[in-house]
């Protein structure tokens, strides 16, 4: 039986995290009554102090949000896969030897959330928006099949970050101007990963008939984009599906117990935002 029994999220700002909650119901449905999941305010600066103060024997890891998914990389003994081609790690892990490893569970959190959804292959997609998520979502939709994606950006650096990782992914990306970007919804699947408000003014330009949406913020919500697409009879995910999806992955990473339990993560994430 091992001996780690703390978790905790951390970033900058990090008050609004619902991870907590996530991962303490997930502890309570797994009967692990001795675990314990915090949240620290932890920007990239105090990063290294921060784990070098950490006693490894009784932590099982971190989720890790803003800004440090990309800053915790040198820090680690090991990137997986698929964090390494994202540049992006959300969860740390302390192995029993001593090791520090990266994983991204983003990733296949967002392919989970569109699979439970029906939506298990999708040959073209636009993404909304050129930062981490973003690269995530290029991810997942090649994990899905897409061959081709639009990108709407506002940033010719960034365009090109996204291309180049299109082309280690094996997508070709198109990128498009930002001002067209309620052309994205004339794909089969459009993900946005941008801030609250930021395609407020493609709700007016939208199409009778737009594909499915999978936005990824989940405060406010509905989103004025998502309500939309709804109200046009669209399949719309939220950031609560990726969020419950991608902690129930870092929770089998902590315990070591697979499958999470789902159902108790989402009911928690529910419930916490229904309590605001």
């Amino acid at each position: 039986m091992t001996s780690k029994h703390r978790a905790a999220v951390l970033g900058s700002p990090i008050a609004h995290s619902l991870s907590p909650a996530l991962h303490r119901a997930a502890f309570a449905a797994l009967g692990l009554d001795d675990w314990r999941y915090d949240r620290f305010e932890v920007d990239e600066a105090a990063l290294p102090g921060f784990l070098a103060g950490l006693d490894e024997a009784e932590w099982a890891g971190c989720s890790l949000t803003m800004p440090l998914k990309r800053a915790v990389i040198p820090l680690l003994d090991e990137v997986s896969a698929t964090a390494r081609t994202v540049e992006a790690v959300n969860t740390l892990v302390f192995t029993a030897d001593g090791r520090r490893t990266g994983h991204n569970t983003d990733v296949p959190g967002l392919v989970n959330a569109l699979r439970e959804r029906g939506i298990t292959e999708v040959p073209a997609a636009a993404v909304l928006g050129a930062g981490a998520t973003a690269s995530s979502a290029l991810a997942a939709l090649a994990g899905l099949g897409a061959r081709e994606v639009t990108v709407y950006v506002r940033s010719p650096e960034r365009a090109r970050e996204m291309a180049e990782l299109g082309e280690r992914l094996g997508v070709a990306v198109r990128t498009a101007d930002w001002a067209r970007g309620a052309d994205a919804l004339a794909h089969p699947l459009t993900v946005a990963t941008t801030p609250a408000g930021a395609t407020d003014g493609f709700v007016g330009e939208l199409t009778a008939d737009p594909g499915a949406l999978f936005d990824v913020l989940y405060h406010p919500w509905p989103t004025k984009l998502a309500g939309a697409c709804a109200e046009r009879g669209a399949t719309v995910l939220g950031g609560l599906d990726l969020l419950v999806h991608q902690a129930v992955l870092q929770n089998e990473l902590f315990t070591g117990r697979a499958p999470g339990p789902l159902a108790a993560v989402r009911a928690a994430g529910e419930a916490a935002l229904a309590a605001g």
